[in-house]
């Protein structure tokens, strides 16, 4: 008994030496970790000055209005993560948007609407098919003049959507003459706002029944807008050389006379295919379709890049029949890989093929072997 009496104080003596090294260790942590410096939450959804959205009063006094937008508040500034994500890649982004909407004299406050629909991500989707940084459907796309295909998504550009939603929010502005309404027929369609006006007899976006989507919308822009002209106040500590620098490149011309690999434009530019494909998400697979193209590429790198952009070209057009592999019977893409020892995959590349399409006897195929 008393054997077993020692053996559970031995036990017990071990157990609070553990705990208390364990203790100390965490207080160690919690040490080094960062003070908080964060407001409350309540002292940051309090918003005492005038609110406008485009130069509109946003009618914060009335309850329904100032509890939708302290909602959105708080939701946005308790995804922490993505807010300091919003502010730094605002800083590659922002300076180009801010410019073209200047230069079509349209509202500064409109360049938060590609912060609520992707986060400012190039290849940003939804499950209903919108894509890009200002989030248009193909349908809409293309009505505003965006190249959609297999080869280019220009939804991806930034440039080019831009200036496609300067125009399409400049059109709903004529239609719906409130900034308001005209972002909220951006988020659900200009037929289906149109509609709700008609039905409910009201044209004042805060008075609207919409689609729960589109209520929120304006207040998560008008969130964004609070937290990311004055971040300290939120919390967000940032400092200068905490933000991504704005976006820099060369713009260069090119005419391809016939599909060219992207591979050529990194090595024409002395960079790689994957800057060449960041500086250009609109480009959809590994090569140029015929034709015209204007392309970025990195910052310093246009004085010479024609030049050897000729020479790398038709190097690899005088080498593309030393490697060109006719089609035999009973041969599949398969065994063509295995053969020749390539990856599948790149096959597939250097033929623009998938693996749902037949290839017959006859056939010419380019690969490029191990050496």
């Amino acid at each position: 008994m008393k054997n077993r009496l020692y053996y559970l104080l031995s036990i017990l003596c071990g157990l609070i030496i553990v705990c208390s090294e364990g203790l100390v260790f965490s207080s160690q942590i919690v040490s080094f970790q960062e003070p908080a410096l964060f407001p409350s939450l309540i002292s940051s959804i309090r918003v005492d000055e005038p609110l406008d959205f485009c130069g509109e009063p946003v009618p914060v006094h009335i309850f329904d209005i100032k509890e939708r937008l302290e909602k959105e508040l708080l939701l946005s500034i308790w995804n922490r993560p993505q807010v300091i994500l919003w502010i730094k890649r605002a800083g590659q982004f922002f300076p180009h948007i801010e410019r073209m909407l200047k230069q079509y004299n349209m509202p500064d406050d409109l360049k938060y609407i590609p912060i609520v629909e992707s986060a400012l991500r190039a290849h940003a989707g939804s499950s209903k098919g919108a894509i890009g940084f200002w989030q248009f459907m193909k349908a809409t796309g293309k009505r505003y003049d965006l190249t959609v295909n297999q080869y280019t998504d220009e939804r991806r550009n930034l440039f080019a959507s831009t200036l496609a939603a300067i125009n399409y929010l400049k059109d709903l502005y004529v239609q719906f003459q409130s900034w308001s309404l005209a972002a909220a027929a951006y988020n659900m369609g200009e037929d289906g706002l149109e509609t709700e006006i008609i039905t409910q007899k009201v044209k004042d976006y805060y008075k609207l029944y919409l689609p729960l989507e589109t209520q929120r919308y304006i207040f998560k822009i008008i969130s964004a807008k609070l937290i990311m002209s004055n971040p300290s106040r939120f919390g967000f500590w940032i400092k200068d050389s905490d933000i991504y620098p704005a976006l820099q490149f060369d713009r260069i011309r090119l005419h391809c006379i016939h599909e060219t690999p992207v591979q050529i434009i990194a090595e024409s530019a002395n960079t790689f295919l994957k800057d060449i494909k960041d500086l250009n998400p609109e480009i959809r697979g590994y090569y140029l379709p015929k034709g015209h193209h204007t392309l970025l590429i990195p910052l310093g790198q246009s004085q010479f890049f024609h030049k050897k952009f000729d020479k790398l070209i038709t190097e690899w057009q005088s080498s593309q029949k030393e490697h060109i592999y006719i089609v035999q019977q009973g041969d599949n893409l398969s065994n063509i890989a295995e053969r020749f020892n390539v990856p599948l995959p790149a096959l597939l590349i250097w033929n623009r093929l998938s693996l749902r399409k037949h290839i017959h006897p006859g056939d010419r195929l380019i690969i490029y072997p191990h050496k």
